[in-house]
């Protein structure tokens, strides 16, 4: 009987203790998640197209005769001057040249001398018969062959004379000057010897050259077409440098070619860029960024806010009591790192940027609302 009262004790204990320790249910906080809101505005759509610089005018400096590199006097990757002497060449050969030049039109002139003299004194004797028509005729030629026979010396003087000349090389204009392809001692002027010594480049603006597709060249040109009608400046380009900052002159097209490459369906496009600080140099390649669309009160979201699936572009909305919704939007197209979008998105509407894993549809949120930076610099 003492032990059965025992163990009846006992149970009613253990059963007391384990009403004592029901546990209450624990209620998960809401997280926190980073939201942006949306706001509409005017969107430029933009487009980048692969350039390559060039100088407003790119000379080279070529020898125009051939012969020992005796000179350079310029320092390379420095301005030169219009005129300014850049290389010479041996000009003792072209010296001699025009020495021989000149022996021969002084023997030309004494031809002529002599010619003119023999043509004088048959002259009063044609007159009185005293020698036939033909000796006189004789004499009348052979005067008019001496005067062309000196007229060539002068011709083959005034060549040698400028071949002579070609012995310095001058810079044709203002600009920056490169490295020099030949070096003092060298033979230059025939190939397979250096004939284009160096190039001066005037950079105080340059020229952009560009491919278009022809869709982009139709698009492009329409826009151009409806800023013309609207007396609107022509739209403005601008210029990515390869570090990906942007340019700060704003260029324009002028040129564009006459016809589309039909073995790459691309067209030829140039423009200008002031360049007064000199940053853009010859070769450098670069993006020219055009304007191909304007859309007045664009919504655009940044791109990481999206998630595709099968096709479908979707979005985490933050309705009404912070409950997420997962909608669908449907895009238009690309506005830098933003997406542009037709639909599912309006003016005010906040949706998630960061935690995209996290959060699910139905689940409610401690919105903090967070201003999203563009990676790309205006």
């Amino acid at each position: 009987m003492n032990k059965f009262l025992t163990r009846l004790f006992f149970g009613i204990a253990i059963l007391s203790s384990c009403s004592d320790k029901t546990e209450t249910p624990t209620v998960t906080p809401s997280p926190e998640i980073k939201v942006v809101k949306i706001s509409s505005q005017k969107v430029q759509i933009e487009k980048d197209f692969v350039a390559q610089v060039y100088g407003k005018q790119d000379v080279p400096i070529r020898t125009r005769t051939e012969g020992y590199l005796e000179g350079i006097h310029f320092i390379e990757g420095k301005l030169v001057r219009k005129g300014e002497l850049l290389y010479t060449i041996d000009p003792d050969p072209l010296r001699e040249a025009v020495n021989a030049a000149n022996s021969q039109l002084a023997e030309a002139k004494v031809a002529l001398t002599q010619a003119e003299n023999d043509l004088a004194r048959y002259e009063p004797l044609a007159e009185i018969n005293a020698v036939s028509k033909k000796d006189l005729d004789a004499a009348v030629a052979k005067r008019d062959a001496a005067i062309a026979a000196v007229n060539a010396a002068k011709a083959n003087l005034n060549f040698q004379n400028i071949q002579l000349g070609y012995s310095q090389i001058k810079s044709p204009i203002d600009g920056l000057i490169g490295k020099t392809n030949a070096k003092v001692g060298e033979f230059v002027g025939r190939n397979p010897n250096p004939v284009i010594l160096n190039t001066v480049s005037l950079i105080d603006s340059i020229r952009v050259e560009f491919f278009l597709a022809e869709n982009d060249y139709l698009t492009l040109f329409r826009e151009y077409q409806v800023s013309r009608d609207q007396s609107r400046t022509q739209l403005p380009l601008r210029l990515v440098l390869s570090d990906g900052s942007l340019f700060e002159e704003t260029g324009y097209v002028d040129f564009i070619n006459r016809e589309i490459d039909t073995s790459t369906g691309t067209i030829l496009i140039q423009a200008s860029f002031p360049n007064p600080e000199r940053l853009i140099r010859p070769g450098q390649f670069a993006r020219v960024r055009a304007i191909t669309a304007e859309v007045e009160n664009g919504v655009i979201i940044p791109q990481r806010t999206v998630s595709e699936f099968q096709g479908k572009f979707f979005v985490f909305k933050v309705g009404e009591n912070d409950v997420i919704s997962r909608d669908e939007v449907i895009i238009t197209g690309k506005y830098r790192d933003y997406f542009l979008i037709e639909s599912g998105i309006k003016d005010g509407d906040r949706i998630v940027i960061e935690g995209l894993q996290q959060v699910r549809n139905g689940m409610t949120i401690l919105p903090e609302e967070v201003e999203f930076t563009s990676q790309y610099k205006d």
